[in-house]
């Protein structure tokens, strides 16, 4: 299928460069408070998964489903769980960010185990080795200085917001989509 590029409609493009200015203004933002912004996170993940226990709860409650009172159950442990964690934001940071530095030093002994004992050769045996060890050092910085990994966290959130409000203006600037051309067979 061939496609053809056409100019998006001038509202299209201007709604992109303003929600991308915005979400590039909020990232800065994010940039300059990581911090503030992984709290942030959490306490939307938090308040997301208060909103889906009490939607567990009312389906077990009113729809006639096998395993009931577990889903009932279990929509309460969702509850108590998100209403700990929007409760105390900053411990559920803590924690979070425990297992972020756990998750990386596991990743980085993965990609050493595969580095030495897999089938690549050259630069990209020495490339998997090389992230893997990075990959350990930040998870052991993360657990050591959970602040550090918090912000870490936070930047990263920031860097691909940023980028994220960068693709919005240009491709607003830009003003073209692709289209399918529905006329041109292949």
């Amino acid at each position: 299928m061939k496609s053809s590029m056409e100019k998006s409609p001038g509202w299209l493009r201007g709604v992109q460069i303003g929600l991308g200015i915005i979400t590039s203004i909020l990232a800065i933002y994010a940039l300059a408070f990581p911090t503030v912004t992984f709290l942030a996170v959490i306490v939307i993940l938090a308040i997301i998964l208060f909103i889906v226990g009490i939607e567990k709860i009312i389906t077990g409650i009113f729809l006639p489903v096998k395993g009931r009172w577990a889903t009932i159950g279990f929509g309460i442990l969702v509850l108590i769980f998100a209403g700990l964690a929007i409760s105390f934001p900053e411990a559920t940071a803590l924690v979070v960010t425990v297992f972020v530095g756990i998750g990386l030093i596991f990743n980085g002994c993965a990609r050493i185990v595969e580095g030495i004992s897999g089938k690549h050769s050259g630069w990209a045996k020495f490339f998997l080795i090389g992230v893997g060890i990075l990959s350990i050092i930040i998870g052991a910085v993360v657990l050591v200085s959970p602040l550090f990994g918090a912000v870490f966290i936070g930047t990263i959130i920031a860097v691909g917001l940023l980028i994220t409000g960068i693709q919005m203006i240009a491709v607003g600037v830009a003003g073209r989509k692709m289209l399918p051309d529905s006329s041109v067979t292949t």
